[in-house]
């Protein structure tokens, strides 16, 4: 590929990051492109607007639920090594694995973890530990906290929770801890010389905050927490590094499981596993999910992308096999996921000229409402569903379980735990769109604003979907 394809590329990030940063106030962004053996990272704005430490692009960031490929990646491993096996029960390495219905976790199979397929019920549940067995207390304490939504394989429903199982298994299986195998498995193999798991190691070197943007003056402020306990760290709390460590990990994706540096990190069969479809919900707001990666259908195009929001930031990973490309980002507040639709929407139809048609084409009218209507429920989360002027109403109320919860779950989200009533309006049954968006929206990753319906039984649905993310009916 020529050079000034890329030069392109940067003057187009570039020029597209300043004038949203400016108009939607993100303080700093970041961002990096390889396609065909060439890469840029381009840098903007700042890291934190308490000290107004600029932006690099060196500067270190909180990759949040990208860490799941990484921990997807580890799990392949052990199973190339023969101590893990996908279509075995997860009790067999873990017997003090357990949900609040007994019998329940003992079908969830290590396949079912990485597919998102395990029906975990704890999306919200964050117990504050830290140290060495954060994670084995985590495990612990979902036996006596949370039950599960489905049966395993029955659904998909984005899950924090069958990750932080997943590396507590590879704890178990191997005497390592998490941040240790991560270190040693995954970061050195690749090449990913500027990543971490903590705080501690994150300060030795320029590190970008979250800011949330202040509801009265609409500034931003840098967020009150940095990252989410020990507890998350393989769903995503503590891995931290930069964008030119995740280009390296995108392009081992891109070439088989070999790194940059030639090192082979997984098969070449694990990571066309990790790249088939696991389940699809057959719904445009749930894209089809490999085992780590979500599969984002973009026309003949596939994008292999993982986004993770951290305590008032954003990073996202995308793979393109078909294109021999990887793009990766991070803005500090969270509105900077639009920007990153954008920058990938532009990749896909400007530079590598792929036609990405519209995912929602028409909407029809007639609709009947009444099988959505009720109240669902998932872990700390109650959304009441009702028909006003002929729309779809929805209203979230976070239940919070305890006050430790309730400080974590609002330092995370900068302090607001609830959210306004939001209408909905049809597309057609089963499937809705927020009021008041353009249809366009919804063709690049922000179709996850829409929300499905699944699994009608006697006139009404037995669960909604919202953001990937299952409740249901009460």
């Amino acid at each position: 590929m020529n050079n000034n394809a890329l030069h392109t590329v940067e003057a187009q990030i570039r020029e597209q990051a300043a004038a949203y940063c400016e108009s939607n106030n993100v303080p700093g962004f970041v961002a990096g492109v390889y396609h065909a053996g060439e890469q840029i990272v381009v840098a903007h704005g700042t890291a934190n607007v308490a000290t107004g430490a600029p932006m690099r692009e060196d500067t270190g960031f909180l990759f949040g639920s990208v860490t799941k490929v990484l921990t997807t990646t580890l799990v392949l491993q052990q199973v190339e090594r023969g101590l893990l096996d996908l279509d075995t029960p997860v009790v067999k390495y873990l017997p003090e694995f357990a949900l609040t219905e007994p019998g329940a976790a003992d079908k969830i199979l290590v396949r079912h973890l990485l597919s998102h397929t395990n029906g975990i019920d704890a999306d919200l549940f964050v117990p504050d530990a830290k140290g060495r067995d954060a994670l084995k207390s985590y495990v612990t304490a979902l036996a006596s906290s949370c039950g599960s939504l489905f049966e395993p394989g029955e659904q998909l429903s984005y899950s924090n929770g069958g990750m932080i199982v997943a590396g507590r298994l590879l704890e178990a299986v191997t005497g390592m801890s998490y941040p240790e195998l991560l270190k040693r498995d995954v970061y050195a193999p690749i090449g990913m010389k500027d990543s971490s798991t903590s705080a501690e190691q994150a300060i030795l070197r320029s590190t970008a905050v979250g800011h949330f943007l202040d509801p009265e003056t609409m500034a931003a402020k840098p967020a009150g927490m940095f990252m989410l306990p020990d507890t998350w760290g393989p769903a995503g709390a503590t891995p931290i590094g930069t964008v030119a460590d995740l280009l390296a990990c995108g392009r081992t994706h891109l070439a088989g499981g070999v790194s940059p540096a030639g090192t082979r990190v997984l098969s070449a069969a694990s990571t066309a596993l990790m790249q088939q479809v696991a389940h699809d919900m057959a719904t445009p707001n749930v894209p089809p999910m490999g085992l780590g990666w979500v599969l984002y259908p973009f026309g003949d195009t596939t994008v292999l992308a993982m986004s993770g929001a951290s305590p008032g930031g954003v990073s996202i990973l995308c793979v393109l096999p078909e294109h021999d490309l990887v793009f990766t980002a991070f803005g500090n507040e969270s509105g900077a996921i639009m920007l990153q639709d954008q920058i990938l929407q532009w990749l896909l139809s400007e530079h590598l000229g792929v036609q990405v048609p519209p995912v929602v084409t028409e909407v029809q009218q007639d609709v009947d409402l009444t099988p959505y209507v009720g109240t669902y429920r998932s872990d700390q989360l109650r959304i009441d569903v009702s028909i006003v002027d002929g729309q779809l109403e929805e209203r979230a109320t976070y239940e919070l379980a305890d006050e430790s919860q309730e400080r974590i779950f609002s330092e995370f989200v900068g302090g607001m735990t609830s959210a306004p009533p939001q209408r909905y309006v049809p597309i057609r049954p089963g499937l809705f769109a927020p009021a008041g968006y353009p249809l366009e929206t919804f063709n690049g990753y922000m179709r996850l604003l829409l929300v499905s319906y699944h699994d009608v039984r006697d006139g009404q649905a037995r669960f909604r979907n919202g953001g990937g993310r299952l409740s249901r009916r009460a």
